[in-house]
């Protein structure tokens, strides 16, 4: 993933609400929002390169995600990212013994932010601070730096989200994950990839020819531990590819 929003507000009858955009190489093969055949219990994305997922929902209220840190100066990372957010979903251990495992290990990955939840907390873990914490009630946002920094996407969209609580359509949701408009130039963070770059990157939802958005997805959690999950899948330049929408 690359932009996640999310209500965290335990004791609410809706105690966790996600918005995400997971962008990546539209020729990066990849299946959509699925039950996974070989992992009881676990609906998710997958990546058919590597095998992981950005997002999903496991047994016993199991939920995670991850977006990239992006930092064009730092070597590559021998081992897939997205085996973080899968391992979670169809293991058993607890959450904070999995997050406290991932951060001892954390240098084997290209930079990344880890959530994990197990329906009653929510856990974070940065890979450039390798100390893992629980999250509070409150409204956060995720981009391709730290927890909260204040790029312009995350803003905006952590702002939408935080109109939106009085009524989670998920359809008005994945309208906030829909923004195409760049951010201004004085307002780009500088990441390392040029300007042109960061611009194409500032949008909420990212179309070029060869990168971009390839999944928008809503997740909302009611407080008996039903998950509704809604994903879109989009082709280059944006072009809509299907929708998926399951109850579990």
């Amino acid at each position: 993933m690359c932009l996640i929003v999310f209500a965290w507000r335990p004791g609410h009858a809706l105690p966790l609400i996600v918005a995400a955009n997971r962008d990546e190489f539209y020729a990066r093969p990849t299946q959509a929002l699925a039950a996974w055949e070989d992992a009881p219990g676990v609906h998710a994305g997958r990546d058919l390169e590597a095998g992981g997922t950005w997002l999903g929902v496991g047994p016993g209220g199991r939920f995670a995600a991850l977006t990239n840190i992006r930092d064009p100066s730092s070597p590559p990372g021998p081992r897939s990212r997205g085996e973080l957010v899968a391992g979670y979903l169809r293991g058993d251990s607890g959450m904070e013994a999995y997050l406290d495992q991932v951060a001892s290990r954390s240098t084997q990955y290209s930079g990344f932010n880890l959530l994990v939840g197990d329906g009653e907390r929510l856990g974070y873990l940065n890979a450039r601070e390798a100390a893992p914490r629980l999250l509070g009630p409150g409204v956060y946002g995720l981009s391709n730096a730290g927890l909260d920094t204040p790029w312009p996407k995350l803003l905006k969209t952590r702002s939408g989200l935080e109109g939106l609580l009085g009524s989670p359509e998920p359809q008005r949701l994945l309208a906030l994950l829909a923004d195409a408009e760049p951010a201004a130039e004085t307002e780009l963070p500088e990441t390392g990839v040029g300007l042109a770059t960061e611009k194409l990157l500032s949008s909420v939802f990212i179309a070029s020819q060869n990168y971009g958005t390839r999944a928008s997805t809503v997740l909302i959690v009611d407080d008996q531990g039903k998950r509704r999950i809604i994903e879109r899948s989009f082709g280059p330049f944006g072009g809509h590819l299907g929708e998926v929408e399951l109850l579990v």
